[in-house]
């Protein structure tokens, strides 16, 4: 029989490693994006031929890496399933080129962006404080990382740098809301904010376009084909739509990238694989289209961004269903369900 003395440690353990639904779901997330990336990086690090954006990708593949195996370390001692993810299967770093060198750095720089997000999220959600201290490290590398990529940037002629405004030179205070003049008259010149949305929502709305395009070219399946040539349109348009606006104050555009893909037709990775990737942009872009509409103070603006947040969420349905369908969406640890014990 134990004594008192081990009893309380096995409780003391058993709380050390339990996991919060919001830490079981970012780690969750972060292991199926991960396993994911794994997979893009090993077919990028097969094709690409830069010395300056090679030791970026394999720095990129490393901390993928270690991420797995962090997260399935907190699954084991947790008593949690580790996801499957995505595994050898789902790449083929045999396929030829179907990106340029350096739309693999403009990959590379839109997916540490997300990632800088989204583990400021998991951070401030996060209880446990080996979790929090995991994911401060993550932070951490992948400012590193981001560093590399923007340095290496400056020497790549497609990337665009966000556009400048001049300053103001007293202190000055709005006297109207515009709202109605924003929708029948004259519009008040872009603010700070709003510039500085419009072109980053451009930038990776066009880049959706894009890898979209891309794998509309590969993909083996007759409906993901559909989807992604509808995204294509889709993404297009909202990406022309930030433009029309920014274009109306003469301020300069983002760089589009649809002329680094190939005509290859042989895919990289699997089906599965591109409709969780399709999945992961549509939800991201749905977080900063509503971080966007909360800054925005012209109604023309907010318009704009209901629009294309439907369209995001039309795209989103989509995925949703076809995963399923073919069965690649993975179960996430859910609660319980009472009802289904009770019928029991």
């Amino acid at each position: 029989m134990k004594s008192s003395t081990s009893f309380t440690q096995d409780i003391d353990s058993t709380k050390k490693n339990t996991l919060t639904a919001a830490e079981v779901s970012a780690l969750w997330n972060q292991y199926m994006g991960d396993s994911m990336s794994v997979c893009m990086y090993k077919y990028f690090l097969s094709i690409v031929e830069d010395k300056e954006i090679k030791p970026i990708l394999e720095f990129a593949l490393q901390l993928a890496k270690e991420h797995i195996a962090k997260i399935t370390m907190f699954f084991n001692d947790a008593n949690f399933q580790v996801p499957r993810g995505f595994t050898e299967s789902d790449v083929n770093v045999n396929a030829p080129r179907l990106f340029s060198d350096s739309f693999l750095l403009f990959y590379s720089y839109i997916m540490s962006i997300h990632g800088l997000t989204a583990y400021s999220l998991a951070v401030a959600n996060s209880e446990r404080k080996d979790i929090q201290d995991y994911y401060f490290e993550c932070l951490e590398k992948t400012k590193e990382l981001f560093q590399k990529i923007s340095n290496c940037a400056k020497s790549q002629p497609k990337f665009s740098g966000v556009p400048s405004v001049p300053s103001l030179q007293e202190v000055e205070f709005i006297h109207s809301t515009g709202i109605i003049s924003n929708l029948f008259g004259d519009k008040r010149p872009l603010n700070s904010t709003e510039i500085g949305n419009l072109f980053f929502n451009s930038k990776k709305t066009g880049f959706v376009r894009t890898l979209s395009l891309a794998f509309s070219q590969v993909t083996e399946h007759e409906d993901v084909r559909e989807f992604l040539e509808k995204n294509v349109t889709l993404a297009g348009k909202d990406a022309d739509s930030f433009d029309e606006i920014l274009k109306q104050d003469d301020i300069s555009l983002p760089q589009r990238w649809d002329d680094e893909i190939t005509d290859s037709t042989v895919s990289p990775f699997s089906d599965k694989l591109i409709m969780f990737h399709a999945a992961f942009l549509v939800n991201a872009a749905l977080t900063y289209y509503g971080a966007s509409i909360g800054s925005s103070l012209r109604s023309d603006i907010i318009l704009n961004y209901r629009q294309v947040s439907n369209h995001a969420m039309q795209a989103g349905a989509i995925c949703y269903n076809l995963m399923v369908k073919h069965e690649w969406l993975e179960k996430q640890p859910q609660a319980i369900d009472r009802d289904a014990l009770v019928k029991d």
